[in-house]
């Protein structure tokens, strides 16, 4: 039987704050039993992965060499400025006049995710 993926964990300085961000982001709650200060902070994507906020002493340094990729119900030009006011920086923006294409943001910490477009944009250029 294969391995199903629990826990993606991502290393923080500030787990909480970190959290916030994210369940915004997805809009899935935080447990109330995870609290500022906690070392480990998290929430179910609501698919039963969990997504998990450690605290580490070392600042982000390079390049994440794992990343979420998100699919927003919006159109992915609003979902990017949704972000933007949560937060989130541009790193990289690789959307095409076309309307194909994604933008490469980072969360508070600097922590790289992509914003591809929606399932209804992809469908009506296919």
């Amino acid at each position: 039987m294969p391995s199903s993926v629990l826990n993606v964990s991502v290393d923080c300085a500030d787990p909480y704050r970190l959290c916030q961000f994210w369940s915004a982001v997805t809009g899935q709650p935080i447990p109330p039993e995870d609290q500022p200060g906690d070392d480990e902070v998290g929430f179910d994507l609501g698919n039963g992965t969990n997504l998990l906020f450690l605290r580490v002493p070392e600042p982000k340094t390079v390049k994440n060499r794992l990343h979420l990729c998100l699919q927003p119900d919006i159109p992915r030009d609003e979902e990017v400025e949704r972000l933007l006011g949560l937060g989130a920086t541009l790193v990289n923006d690789l959307r095409k006049p076309d309307g194909t294409g994604w933008a490469v943001l980072a969360d508070p910490e600097g922590n790289e995710f992509c914003v591809l477009r929606s399932a209804a944009e992809r469908a009506a250029t296919s």
